[in-house]
């Protein structure tokens, strides 16, 4: 019994629970948000921007929110970004307006830290040999929170497409709580005094081999650009060429979670002392470009399922890897800002990728309804390509 309280204070399981909780309400937005904005008269194009400004504002914000947490420590900041979160998703399910849906987003976005700072909590707490492991259990509570998070939205989509959204807000309130009442700060005072004397990102690259640095930000930049191009327009996808509902498509999305939560909270350990992060991030872009390419020729729904089944490995097999060989590359007082540019590059791809495929879908709608999905697709798979050319240059 002793032995069982323990460990569910311990750290790395409240830093779990916290990236749990939290991707289950992002999770939730995924086959919701692009329907939901259909009700407001919002086009293809006008969903992809409603997902890329809340990216956008994390592009701005997550640099600053990474620096911030090496100086004051991580569980103000986590706290700060979570209740962010809360207010954001609660706005939303309220909304009758779509620009009251940019506003929430962009609340969210500017607040949502969570991820990276999250990230620079396990790095503080877990040996370098063990950093990419660490970072794998990031990976896996994001990859349960998609378990859980899109079904939950597709069966609260039935009582009405805002019903998910007040769930989401009412799960980062209890988030907000946990992290106050139970999440240590794991970043010591000596840390933050150091962080202090070392400010400016350039410090970063400085500390950091330069080029390694900027080929494993390109590789996530661009691995996130094609999934994210992927998620922003699977839903109307499907709708459109098999006639999915949005808790279809959460099932689906569901799905891609456990596969990421198998493989980063199972199997990474296992393959990187196998075959190294270059390799595994290498065979994740191929499988992704491959994947992406064979999507829009998807005939029947078992086929679409197994093109999205091989997306999701893909995926989980670049993102924990990436942030291990980030983190490695830096020094303890410097986690928050490398971890934070880590983001800040994932966020610049989700507003390239959201409205790059929003307008790609919108395009297919007006000029090519036969091959509907083709064109953004088709661009995901040249994105993901590019991460391929980067992985192979680390």
């Amino acid at each position: 019994m002793g032995r069982s309280l323990a460990f569910a204070r311990s750290p790395h399981t409240l830093i779990f629970g916290t990236v749990f909780l939290d991707l289950i309400g992002f999770g939730i937005v995924i086959p919701v948000l692009p329907l939901y904005a259909e009700r407001f008269g919002a086009t293809p194009l006008a969903a992809g921007c409603l997902l890329a400004v809340y990216s956008a504002m994390q592009f701005l914000f997550a640099p600053i929110l990474g620096r911030l947490s090496d100086r004051v420590g991580r569980r103000p900041v986590l706290l700060v970004s979570v209740i962010g979160t809360a207010a954001g998703f609660l706005l939303m399910g309220l909304a009758n307006t779509l620009w009251l849906l940019f506003v929430a987003r962009a609340i969210d976005g500017i607040t949502g830290g969570n991820i990276s700072t999250a990230q620079a909590y396990i790095a503080d707490i877990t040996p370098e040999e063990r950093r990419s492991r660490g970072m794998g259990l990031i990976g896996a509570a994001f990859g349960l929170g998609f378990i859980v998070g899109p079904a939950i939205g597709g069966l609260l989509s039935h009582i009405s497409l805002g019903a998910p959204f007040i769930f989401a807000a009412a799960l980062a309130a209890a988030n907000a709580l946990a992290i106050y009442f139970l999440l240590p700060e794991s970043l010591p005072p000596e840390r933050r005094h150091e962080a202090r004397e070392r400010a400016s990102i350039a410090a970063v690259f400085q500390q950091a081999n330069r080029r390694r640095l900027g080929m494993i930000l390109a590789v996530y930049f661009f691995t996130t650009a094609a999934f994210s191009l992927l998620t922003a327009t699977y839903a109307l996808f499907t709708e459109r060429r098999f006639g999915f509902t949005a808790a279809q498509n959460g099932f689906i999305f569901a799905g891609q979670g456990l596969v990421g939560a198998v493989i980063q909270g199972g199997l990474l350990g296992a393959l990187v002392s196998a075959l190294g992060e270059k390799k595994l991030v290498i065979a994740g872009t191929v499988i992704l470009t491959l994947t992406l390419f064979l999507l829009s020729g998807s005939a029947t729904s078992a086929a679409l399922l197994a093109v999205t089944t091989g997306m999701g490995i893909g995926h989980s097999l670049v993102m924990a890897p990436l942030n291990g060989v980030a983190s490695k590359s830096v020094g303890a007082a410097s986690q928050g800002r490398v971890l934070g540019l880590m983001q800040s590059s994932a966020s610049l791809a989700r507003i390239v990728g959201p409205v790059l495929g929003g307008w790609l879908l919108n395009y297919d709608a007006l000029h090519a309804a036969d091959a509907f999905g083709r064109s953004p697709y088709s661009a995901g798979a040249v994105i993901a390509a590019l991460a391929v050319v980067c992985a192979l240059a680390l």
